[in-house]
């Protein structure tokens, strides 16, 4: 068994693996009705807010380092499956999946391009840059 990726930004984490679960097709889809159903919870489908037992799925997730290299790119839009799956009626007007540390970015080696929610952190924009990825707000 390989070692899973240590994450420090659960954001970061979803980001990538919106781009390996519903991009690539490398990581098994989440779906929130299927889940709900086995795990026997029921959640308001209106609510802009996280459904708690989804997110708590994708925080225990474990993404093995063999992935790292297959993330080139990073995109982060309110229509990714991952949000909807997440947050069923998320609107994106809040900064709920907005990453704060962009630590991460080290254990992505090919990873060129990030397309981020947009937050206002220039300097955060700027040490992407300096690292050699195309970094740009949605």
């Amino acid at each position: 068994m390989s070692q899973p990726i240590p994450f420090t930004d659960t954001n970061f984490k979803l980001a990538v693996v919106n781009e390996l679960m519903y991009n690539q097709d490398l990581l098994p889809r989440f779906d929130l009705r299927e889940y709900a159903a086995e795990q026997g919870f029921t959640y308001d489908s209106g609510s802009f807010e996280a459904v708690p037992e989804a997110l708590a799925y994708f925080e225990a997730l474990e993404v093995p380092v063999e992935l790292a290299e297959k993330v080139t790119e990073v995109y982060m839009d309110g229509g990714n499956g991952i949000y909807l799956e997440i947050a069923p009626n998320w609107d994106g007007e809040d900064g709920i999946f907005d990453v704060d540390d962009f630590a991460d970015v080290r254990h992505f080696p090919n990873l060129k391009s990030m397309t981020l929610f947009y937050t206002g952190n220039e300097q955060a924009l700027e040490s992407l840059r300096a690292q050699g990825i195309e970094a740009d707000w949605l």
